[in-house]
């Protein structure tokens, strides 16, 4: 028993009992009888270390009732300030308002006011508590403040989602150190401004691991990815060394650039620094990276090298990234082995079911699994889990159904899930019901150009001219401009972008249209007719021919003829959602030049060999 052990000890101190880090939740209850049996709750030391030792356990509030019945015991206040920060912070834990504003009104009415830790500690408690005008009053109204107090108040307006506070209490300290600047960088990248915390970290005279992260984070966050991959770089050639969020986060920015040899050079690093020994969420950004970046394979290997730690993050990462490539069969078969080892799947298991079935043309198994998510599982889906389902339906041509689950859903129906009947919409020649959604897409997101891009191309595909100008017209009096295509490619450890009608980094030269006509004229000679229906423009025949060959996907392609050996697979990626003409394109230059394509565009892979494509078509 504790209390003998404690009898037996020199001095009978319960205060060094409690300091030893192994101390379980009933010895400590073992410790607070003897305690209250031998009087020591008058000792103001043995009750701070206990309040301070329960404040920190799984049950805080009890650190409350401590400090209450020590407080009732107490016959003067000497040495109480060494037990009320921990009773505040106990009091924002376990969510005791009244408790704490008891605390603080003795407080006010004793000496513990002008203690600086006294009243850090009532601004943090109100900022625990989600009560930011509190804890501002008690700001403003503190005798003396200190660095502590102001970076309290400072992670509390970030906390609470108000940067325009956080910037005026950042912009108005009279002193700032790592901590501040640091949240304020972080706060900065999380709210989209990404610029004001490049500025802070130019600024910045010390810099820490924690800085370094949240700039790359930042930049991240903010789809600048090459700027967070070349901070990343300058950071390890200044001998910081990156901590597992920074690794994250950099494996982040390589998934959306696409750069598989940068990916493979992270994973080596991260494992001969032993990086991932202590964060088993390193493996899920791994998979992620992979699968993104074009190598299912890889992703598969790391899976399976980790999947033995039963992490969910781990399986949901390997199901999504199989949906990527379409591979919905091979998704299936990893839930029913996760099921198997009796792994509970979240909400996010199963979008990466249903978005596995979206991709492959699933529809009987995406709604069977959409039923088995809410009735067997338990879980209520979200908004993402209905637009897979109406995504799902509207390629598959069931427009009334996934016009019924939009009925039926508990909530009102967000841009993406028009969007999605937008395109089944466009896809299955349904203009009244194209032209409704793409209005509504419009007025929930009147700054997205893609949703009057597409509403143009149905009035375009019935001639409907006046009706383009007219959208036209809307976007430039709104300010919305169009998102050109974009694709990428990395040859010899440089990327090369192309845009749609003309060649970027590497110039409009000749060498690349020359090539691409080269391959234009082989492929026709095999029978290829360029899909004029693709072109949404009201000119000549010849023209939209002009208009298709220069879409920046076939530039790429020439390009990755040319630059990439044979037998190594070329690799694209696509800011928006590659055309039919093409798809078609890449196709046939897979089987005539016997080559293998891969192309990431805005929605999934394409991998193109043979003459096939993994996605069969549906996409």
């Amino acid at each position: 028993m504790i209390s003998s052990c404690v009898s037996a000890s020199v001095g009978a101190n319960p205060t060094k009992l409690l300091s030893e880090k192994r101390t379980t939740l009933s010895q400590v209850r073992q410790i607070h009888a003897y305690i209250i049996k031998t009087n020591l709750v008058t000792h103001a030391l043995s009750v701070a270390k206990l309040v301070n030792v329960l404040s920190q356990s799984t049950v805080p509030y009890d650190a409350v009732s401590v400090f209450a019945h020590a407080l009732s015991c107490f016959h003067d206040m000497r040495g109480i300030e060494f037990s009320v920060p921990s009773a505040l912070k106990a009091c924002g834990k376990s969510c005791a308002f009244e408790e704490g504003k008891q605390i603080m009104g003795f407080s006010l009415k004793t000496h513990l006011w002008n203690d600086p830790f006294v009243t850090n500690s009532l601004v943090r408690m109100f900022l625990e508590l989600g009560m930011v005008k509190l804890a501002r009053s008690v700001f403003d109204k503190m005798p003396t403040r200190d660095l502590i107090s102001w970076n309290s108040l400072l992670s509390g307006y970030l906390k609470a989602g108000q940067i325009d506070m956080a910037r005026e209490v950042f912009e108005k300290m009279p002193q700032r150190d790592l901590v501040s600047c640091n949240a304020m960088i972080d706060g900065y990248g999380k709210h989209g401004l990404c610029e004001l915390a490049e500025e802070v970290f130019m600024d910045m005279g010390v810099r820490d691991v924690v800085t370094w992260t949240s700039m790359i984070s930042a930049f991240v966050l903010n789809h600048q990815p090459k700027k967070g991959l070349c901070l990343f770089r300058e950071m390890l050639s200044l001998g910081v060394r990156p901590d597992a969020p920074a690794v994250v986060s950099v494996l982040s920015a390589i998934a959306d650039l696409g750069f598989v040899e940068e990916g493979k050079w992270i994973h080596t690093y991260i494992f001969s620094n032993k990086i991932h020994d202590s964060y088993s969420f390193i493996g899920s950004a791994l998979i992620n990276m992979y699968a993104k970046c074009g190598q299912i394979e890889n992703a598969y290997h790391v899976f399976r090298s980790i999947c033995h730690r039963r992490n969910i993050g781990d399986w949901n990462s390997m199901i999504s990234g199989l949906a990527f490539h379409g591979l919905a069969r091979e998704a299936i078969e990893l839930f029913q082995e996760m099921e198997r080892e009796e792994l509970k799947p979240d909400d996010i298991t199963f979008l990466g079911l249903l978005s596995a079935c979206n991709h492959g043309g699933l529809t009987d198994e995406g709604q069977f699994y959409f039923e088995t998510m809410q009735v067997k599982c338990k879980i209520v889906p979200k908004i993402q889990h209905y637009g897979c389902i109406v995504d799902l339906l509207g390629r598959a041509g069931c427009l009334e159904q996934a016009l019924e689950v939009i009925h039926d859903m508990p909530f009102e129906p967000d841009v993406l899930i028009w969007k999605a009947i937008l395109s089944a919409s466009m896809k299955h020649n349904n203009m009244v019901l194209g032209q409704t959604a793409a209005l509504r897409a419009i007025e929930l997101a009147p700054q997205d150009s893609s949703c009057y891009v597409l509403l143009s191309n149905i009035y375009a595909k019935v001639g409907r001219w006046d009706d383009v100008s007219k959208v036209r017209s809307m976007m430039r009096k709104r300010g919305v401009r169009k998102i050109p295509g974009c694709s990428s490619i990395l040859v010899d450890g440089k990327v090369h972008q192309f845009l749609v009608g003309k060649a970027m980094d590497v110039g409009y030269n000749q060498g690349v249209l020359s090539k691409l006509e080269e391959v234009v004229c082989k492929l026709k000679s095999e029978g290829y007719e360029p899909d004029l229906n693709e072109v949404f423009l009201d000119i000549e025949e010849d023209e939209k021919e002009s208009q298709l060959i220069l879409h920046s996907e076939k530039m790429a392609l020439a390009f990755g003829l040319a630059s990439v050996p044979q037998g190594v697979p070329i690799h694209i990626v696509k800011n928006i959602r590659i055309c039919c003409d093409c798809h078609t394109f890449m196709q046939l230059v897979s089987k005539i030049y016997n080559r293998q394509i891969i192309v990431r565009d805005q929605n999934r892979f394409h991998h193109f060999d043979k003459g096939c494509c993994s996605c069969r078509n549906h996409w």
